[in-house]
């Protein structure tokens, strides 16, 4: 019975050790190679005094390094934390700093854009390079650690299932990015449920385009893994070149948020890429019908699943292919192994048709968020006065439940409709943006006075980001405008840079003298609308 994260390449390695595990350019890792270097590097993890539970981070693109330095960690008794490549220096460095990270794989180039930030990281005594190291201390080659460590392959180490096995940031209402805490159990249980309702078998082939620090980027691997299909790695730069993947590569499996099915959409598929993929899958945000009838367009033969789900229970419902056309704005009922419902404030559960929180329950349930105890008492609760019904899953009393934040309803046939946020994140490219993150960064510049960042309805983006700010002195809208956007390039990524900046001599506020957020979002709601924008695209004032 495969528990562990690691067993996963361990067993197919077993099994079926000659069958493609990763493919990433011209290169191709059996599962018997990728098992291989993952027990090396392990073993070198151990040489380092990596004990268990010691957090190592990797600060890479879609990369076999990658996949295998995660893997290692877990099978060294260590915790992986996957950084997204698009950060910048100073939230790489909030990561490192939160929780305690004792070694960071990276590159040359990341590791000489981080040496600024690297001071502030005391936890941190060691980086290894997977380009060649540089001979001062504390700085290691991953080829020589990889070399060396075929020397040990006898690595055992006792892990249970409940151990921490990685920790993903995920950005909340308020303040910086928090590490959700996931166990063996959490991912493993994860992947075999995602692997049963997409019917995943060892000659699937998926293409992994999102990061791997984004949970359903992290699906991509271990679902794949837990039935011996293949993973194609692949960074890619424009929409094309996505399709151009599934046609070289023969993938019967593509994963994606709204923008990239949004641009997908509307580009011309080959007859193989129509072939090949058997489906696909959206999640980090909503499809339109009018989205999902052009996929279905473009794509007649393939079948498109809608999922919804969030980090601190990796997902919760998706909704089968034969039901889209009959319900296109369903986010559909609960994954194998889950139990979702819908409550009111007091935990009580609401009635068929009435709008409440989507609570989830079961082994998906992350521990908590990383050394955030307040944090984590918000979100994570005892479960809820339960209806029982013939499939519920029978929980012990003491059992954890995650409360989403989101509000949904549930019509008479069980399916479940997103309705709205109940907290002020914002949804944008597939990424939860916290305002306050965005916030923080526009009083950094020194540039603005008051800021309030909003998340507002976007075609392709689902949301994108408007600031409202006031100044301290006179500007040209003009100027001001490309001065801020250009302090935040260098600070944040790019889906965390304002579409909008709209600047105005006050800011409302309501009687307890807070910024009045939801004034301000219905003031400028339709922002991005067609009809707020002339012909260039500027905002009409």
């Amino acid at each position: 019975m495969l528990s562990l994260v690691h067993q996963l390449v361990e067993h197919q390695a077993l099994s079926t050790p000659d069958h493609d595990a990763l493919l990433f350019k011209d290169t191709a890792l059996t599962y018997a190679e990728l098992w291989r270097q993952t027990q090396a590097m392990a073993a070198a993890f151990a040489r380092l005094q990596l004990k268990a539970g010691t957090r190592i981070a990797i600060y890479l693109p879609k990369r076999p390094e990658a996949v295998i330095a995660m893997f290692a960690a877990n099978a060294a008794g260590c915790v992986f934390v996957p950084i997204n490549p698009l950060l910048k220096p100073a939230q790489v460095s909030h990561i490192l700093q939160d929780c305690g990270v004792e070694c960071l794989i990276t590159s040359r180039d990341r590791t000489n854009q981080l040496q600024a930030e690297l001071d502030s990281c005391p936890a941190l005594r060691l980086r290894v390079l997977i380009d060649p190291a540089d001979a001062i201390e504390q700085v290691l080659s991953w080829t020589d650690l990889i070399h060396d460590g075929d020397k040990n392959d006898n690595l055992v180490t006792a892990i249970t299932d409940e151990q921490i096995a990685a920790i993903l940031y995920t950005s909340g209402s308020t303040g910086k990015p928090k590490g959700v805490v996931l166990s063996h159990r959490n991912i493993v249980c994860g992947a075999k449920s995602v692997a049963s309702y997409l019917g995943n078998t060892e000659s699937d082939k998926l293409l992994a385009v999102l990061p791997f620090s984004f949970d359903y980027g992290l699906s991509q691997l271990t679902t794949a893994f837990s039935v011996g299909a293949s993973v194609t790695l692949m960074d890619y730069l424009l929409p094309r070149d996505v399709i151009r993947a599934v046609d070289r590569y023969g993938i019967t499996g593509l994963a994606a948020v709204p923008p990239l099915w949004n641009q997908l959409a509307d580009l011309e598929w080959s007859d193989q890429a129509r072939q090949s993929l058997r489906y696909i899958t959206n999640s980090g945000g909503a499809v339109p019908p009018a989205l999902s009838d052009k996929l279905h367009h473009a794509l007649p033969n393939t079948d498109i699943y809608l999922m919804y789900g969030l980090t601190e229970a990796f997902r919760s419902t998706y909704l089968p292919p034969q039901e889209l056309h009959k319900r296109p704005t369903s986010i559909g009922k609960a994954i194998p192994y889950a139990e979702v419902l819908v409550v009111r404030p007091d935990g009580s559960v609401c009635d068929d048709n009435e709008a409440g929180e989507l609570v989830h329950l079961g082994p998906l349930v992350a521990q908590g968020y990383w050394n955030a105890p307040e944090k984590t008492a918000e979100r994570f609760k005892p479960s809820p006065k339960r209806t029982v019904s013939e499939d519920a899953v029978t929980a012990p009393k003491d059992e954890m439940a995650v409360w989403s934040g989101d509000s949904v309803y549930r019509d008479g046939e069980g399916y479940l409709y997103f309705v709205s946020r109940t907290d002020e994140m914002i949804k944008t490219s597939g990424y939860r943006v916290s305002p306050a993150e965005i916030e923080d960064v526009l009083y950094e510049s020194g540039l603005i006075q008051d800021a309030v960042a909003l998340g507002l309805p976007h075609d392709t983006l689902g949301q994108a980001i408007a600031v409202v700010v006031t100044t301290a002195t006179a500007n040209d809208d003009e100027a001001f405008e490309l001065q801020l956007k250009r302090y935040c390039q260098q600070r944040v990524p790019n889906y965390m840079i304002p579409t909008a900046i709209i600047l105005v001599d006050e800011l409302p506020k309501n009687p307890n003298g807070k910024y009045d957020r939801a004034s301000l979002r219905q003031q400028y709601l339709e922002t991005f609308s067609t009809n707020a924008r002339d012909s260039n695209g500027t905002q009409k004032p």
